[in-house]
């Protein structure tokens, strides 16, 4: 959930690191292949994925089509990441809210280490009002998506902040093969209806649109009411590698939140001597709403031995988020609280421990890049080199509220954070069994706190940071690639612990966290295709952070802890029996510690790291007019608390598509999320809270349920 970071001084030695020869990753994978990949390029697997033997540079990375996005079932639109081996997504408060994601023994809170891009466009929010790194992925139109582009570990050059333990492109389509309408009707109130469609304008421009709208209840007692609206419209011209095109996105969004609620009340069963269960709200004021606004640009020109990409993007964005985790923990009416460690902030008995965090924000980014293919010597080589360049500015707070209405504020900011990467890599092809990508990395962060409700937390910030990398391919022999790699990756703090002095609370000093906090990584890899229709994966890696990111319950937030190591074993199976049947098999097990000194005694679990997770989903793709999938999607166990006292229960789901084409244009899908309707948690946490009438704070699990079973019918037509 939170992360830290080593730091280096060299910025300004990125320049003549560049020039060395041997600095390397190949070209971001959307980039038509090099001369080096593509003489590795002996075996193509039929199916959904672009995984092919001599298309990576680790046994982690890959491509996933849009044939495998239309064939399973998503239950919220940032579920589409759970394509990526490894990753589950679920959620802990409302669905207007960002998901919550899980990879690689990382408990990534709202995406935090996980650097997600949507059509070019970062996700990811630094210095948010929620959570570092919030990656809210509610204005995806699964639909439009044409590919997923993931990488795990920090081996990358071209990935920056947040990427630390992987990183997902997103990548829409810039014209459909025939316009459509679609329309879901599904359980407890859920309603969608989307229209897509492109055209031609004359030469080749071409124009696409889509438009969403959504509502939805949910299984709560209190209604979820979430409303969404969401819009895109793309002018794009030339073709692939050698064309441009121009995107303009709005998403809307609003909500009421059913927040985590306390075991035992759930297993009571009653409260304030009214029935309570797993569905039932503490708080029917919690939720939110939310916009985001973007326009974006994109350029590419290709060669025969050069790649040229210029990118550039405007974003404004806005979040009110109302949330309430601890009940009446600092303002029961029996009991009045002193400020007590267990207590966020005294507040007047009866008002609950609402509050409210907002983010508001304008967003600007430019990126480029260049490649040329040529030969070091007698080898053929592909060095690239890249500029990104992000600029925030924001005001964002922390408010104390009742029923969404602000009785007090605890910080107020208006921050201006710039951040600046450059990179090079060489990708070069020694023998026809060996190929290296070598790398490095220079990221700039500047920031500027102006805090208006502390002046004492006022200041700038500055830090940099230099990130090798290495990869190293050997084979193929017989259809099978061994992989090494190694590098540092990153991810930033919030800009106001960079500032701070005093906690904005309690008024006692405060020390400042650094801007940048490092993370090390290396991973050993095989991929095979030597049993015809199966290709086969596993990696072994191990991942070191300078600093955790750790939630806090009672406060709703992530703050930083101590150093961290994980460990892990992956194993992905894509298998092709027929030309209509794919079956996927994702196993991921890791090994999550603190390390280092321990002075508070309290043990060396990071808590909510999950030790495995896995998937196994079977695909009937167009056998006649039919077609299913039934995906098993299990979520393990983890430590809640450091000394591993208390863990979290397990969490298997099992999800159903059937669709069947009722004509040529016409199609007809029955989704069914949760089939066995299993009795299992999205989420858990243990904390102390409190709830009127309680005489002190009690340490419980809190936890928020997964759906039941849940039904939702689409009809498809093409025009």
């Amino acid at each position: 959930m939170t992360h830290r970071h080593p730091r280096g001084n060299a910025l300004a030695a990125l320049p003549l690191l560049s020039c060395l020869p041997l600095l390397a990753v190949a070209a971001e994978p959307p980039s038509p292949p090099t001369a080096v990949a593509a003489a590795a390029q002996e075996v193509v697997v039929e199916g959904h994925y672009d995984n092919a033997v001599g298309t990576s540079e680790a046994a982690s990375q890959g491509s996933i089509r849009s044939s495998l996005l239309k064939s399973r079932p998503a239950l919220r639109p940032g579920e589409i990441l759970e394509f990526v081996p490894g990753v589950i997504v679920t959620q802990h408060s409302g669905d207007g809210k960002a998901n919550q994601y899980f990879l690689r023994g990382f408990n990534l809170d709202h995406g935090t280490d996980f650097a997600t891009t949507v059509n070019g466009l970062p996700v990811n929010m630094p210095s948010h009002g929620h959570g570092q790194g919030y990656s809210d992925l509610n204005f995806l139109i699964p639909e439009l998506v044409d590919r997923i582009d993931y990488r795990k570990g920090p081996y990358f050059a071209q990935s920056g902040d947040f990427s630390a333990a992987g990183s997902a492109d997103i990548r829409y389509r810039r014209r459909l093969d025939a316009p459509l309408a679609q329309v879901t009707f599904g359980q407890r109130g859920h309603r969608r209806l989307l229209g897509a469609g492109s055209t031609r304008l004359g030469g080749d421009l071409t124009l696409l649109g889509a438009l969403e709208v959504q509502r939805n209840d949910g299984p709560w007692t209190v209604p979820e009411d979430l409303r969404r609206l969401n819009g895109v419209l793309t002018l794009s011209g030339g073709h692939g590698a050698n064309g441009w095109s121009a995107s303009a996105m709005h998403y809307s969004g609003r909500w009421t939140a059913t927040d985590q609620v306390p075991q035992r009340l759930i297993d009571a069963g009653t409260f304030n001597g009214r029935p309570f269960g797993r569905f039932d709200s503490l708080d029917p004021t919690t939720g939110g709403t939310t916009r985001r606004s973007s326009l974006s640009g994109e350029w590419r020109r290709s060669t025969e031995t050069t790649s040229t990409r210029l990118a550039a993007y405007a974003m404004a964005y806005r979040l009110s988020l109302y949330s309430n985790f601890t009940y009446a923990l600092c303002s029961d009416a029996n009991t009045p609280v002193d400020a007590a460690d267990d207590c966020a902030t005294a507040r007047t008995p009866g008002e609950g421990d609402q509050f409210a965090q907002q983010d508001r924000r304008r967003v600007y980014g430019l990126s480029a890049s260049h490649a040329v293919e040529h030969r070091l010597g007698r080898w053929p080589t592909t060095t690239e080199v890249g500029l990104q360049l992000r600029h925030d500015r924001l005001r964002v707070g922390l408010f104390d509220t009742v029923a969404r209405q602000v009785v007090g504020t605890t910080r107020d900011d208006e921050v201006r954070q710039t951040q600046t990467g450059l990179y090079a890599q060489t990708a070069t092809r020694w023998t026809p069994w060996l190929r290296s990508v070598v790398g490095v990395r220079g990221d700039q962060a500047r920031f500027d706190v102006d805090s208006l409700s502390n002046a004492a937390n006022s200041g700038r910030a500055s830090d940099q940071l230099v990130s090798p990398k290495l990869s190293l391919v050997f084979g193929p022999w017989a259809r099978t690639e061994l992989f090494f790699n190694a590098g540092r990756g990153f991810h930033s703090n919030d800009a106001r612990g960079t500032t701070a002095r005093v906690d904005p609370r309690t008024g006692d000093p405060v020390d400042r966290v650094p801007a940048l906090v490092a993370a090390k990584g290396m991973e050993l890899g095989a991929r095979t295709e030597w049993l015809p229709g199966l290709q086969s994966s596993v990696a072994l890696w191990q991942l070191e952070f300078d600093s955790e990111l750790v939630y806090v319950g009672d406060a709703g937030a992530t703050e930083p802890n101590r150093p961290s190591r994980r460990h892990g074993l992956e194993w992905n199976n894509r298998w092709m029996p027929r030309s209509w049947l794919l079956v996927d098999a994702d196993l991921a097990w890791s090994h999550a510690r603190f390390r280092g000194p321990d002075p508070d005694g309290a043990g060396d679990r990071i808590p909510n790291a999950v030790d495995r997770v896995a998937s196994v989903a079977v695909t009937v793709r167009e056998l006649g007019p039919w077609s299913a999938s039934l995906q098993w999607r299990y979520l393990g166990s983890g430590a809640l608390v450091e000394d591993n006292s208390v863990r979290s229960r397990t969490a298997l789901t099992t999800n159903l598509r059937i669709g069947h084409r009722l004509a040529r244009d016409t199609e007809l899908t029955l989704d069914v999320f949760n089939l066995f309707d299993r009795r299992v948690n999205d989420i858990e946490y243990f904390y102390p809270s409190r709830v009127t009438g309680e005489a002190a704070p009690v340490a419980d699990r809190h936890l928020h349920p997964a759906e039941p079973r849940t039904l939702r019918l689409t009809l498809l037509q093409r025009f």
